[in-house]
């Protein structure tokens, strides 16, 4: 298992800016879904702001962002920045 949601979500899904680790692990979408549900807000925002630094770019499937920022919400639903930031990603990448 990978120590950090965000090395575990690189090593699954790649990162546009820094090469995928070769952990030689096999990974499967589900674990990490389960991770990312059980995440504190900070861990998840954390993960967002290291693989996808600008809202248009990132390997992040589209489901993936949307139940993010989803879960983020839950947590603090009264932070008028992250309702913003969810908006705009929900705009760019739609579904």
């Amino acid at each position: 298992m990978h120590s950090t949601l965000t090395e575990q979500a690189r090593c699954l899904y790649g990162d546009e800016y820094r090469p995928t680790p070769a952990c030689g692990k096999q990974h499967t979408e589900h674990y990490f879904v389960e991770e990312l549900t059980f995440a504190d807000a900070d861990t998840i925002l954390s993960m967002m702001r290291e693989l996808c630094p600008n809202e248009v770019d990132g390997h992040l499937p589209v489901w993936n962002r949307n139940l993010t920022y989803r879960l983020v919400l839950l947590q603090r639903p009264d932070e008028p920045v992250l309702l913003r930031e969810a908006a705009q990603t929900l705009w760019l990448h739609g579904q």
